[in-house]
């Protein structure tokens, strides 16, 4: 039996928190604000998550675009208690990260890219 899309991305998710243990949570969501695939806690409410990542994501293509920084590449998020960080995957979609305080940002970047990659041959 082969996976469903879903399936696949949520697989890949789990890739992506494995490869760092500084990954707490992940989920690809539309721009409409629409939950995709998610690797999230219990604790967190993935609609919640969801509606804000897609409105982060609109604001920062617009500001990015309004102030001549051209297309957006990713928004980062610093909070007392760690980073929540947006990167577009192809026109439709963004990943969501959520990172421990300690997290190289530089390799979670890296980590970050290759899966947008992968996720956006399976969107």
């Amino acid at each position: 039996m082969t996976k469903s899309r879903t399936e696949l991305m949520v697989d890949r998710l789990r890739d992506l928190q494995a490869s760092s243990p500084d990954v707490e949570a992940s989920a690809v969501v539309s721009v409409d604000g629409l939950t995709i695939a998610s690797a999230l806690p219990s604790n967190v409410e993935e609609d919640r998550v969801s509606a804000m990542s897609a409105a982060m994501l609109s604001l920062g293509e617009r500001i990015s675009s309004e102030l001549g920084r051209g297309n957006l590449d990713q928004v980062y998020i610093r909070g007392e208690t760690g980073f929540v960080i947006l990167m577009s995957v192809g026109e439709e979609a963004v990943l969501t990260l959520l990172a421990r305080q300690q997290a190289k940002l530089g390799l979670l970047f890296l980590d970050m890219r290759r899966a947008v990659e992968d996720l956006s041959k399976l969107l």
